[in-house]
């Protein structure tokens, strides 16, 4: 690993134990587990109660990756993620644009505005995460050749 590859995890990692420290505040004294975390998305970490295994988990991968001194596998790590993370993200909108019981109102999310409609909401989250499964599979698939 370059000592450019080798900070960008550390400080990943340091990152990380922050988010975790935070999110476990804002669930456990501020009764915020479902607050959505914007600037948190590309860790796969939408509300603050991901933030709390996320964060541990990213931080875990870090370490590894960092006593392993392996960048290769840290980014494989990252695509798995990625990977498994939207497909069950696929399976719950899907689930969600058909069921009666709306946990989270389709009018609450991200994009409702430019849709207008929650049929149309639930479908374009399925297929957002439908697109990031394929470029997780096929970033995967190449990170694990790389790692071999």
């Amino acid at each position: 690993m370059t000592s450019l590859q080798n900070l960008s995890i550390t400080l990943f990692a340091v990152f990380n134990f922050l988010v975790f420290i935070f999110s476990l505040y804002q669930c456990k004294y501020k009764n915020n587990n479902l607050g959505i975390t914007y600037p948190l998305l590309p860790l796969g970490i939408f509300v603050w109660a991901d933030g709390v295994i996320f964060g541990l988990f990213w931080l875990g991968a870090a370490i590894v990756s960092l006593a392993l001194n392996d960048w290769v596998l840290f980014l494989l790590i990252f695509s798995v993620f990625w990977l498994v993370r939207s497909v069950g993200e696929t399976i719950y909108y899907f689930n969600q644009q058909f069921s009666e019981v709306k946990r989270m109102p389709g009018k609450s999310l991200p994009g409702y505005k430019i849709f207008n409609d929650e049929y149309t909401i639930w479908f374009i989250y399925q297929i957002t995460c439908q697109v990031i499964t394929v470029v997780s599979v096929i970033t995967t698939v190449y990170l694990f050749n790389l790692w071999l």
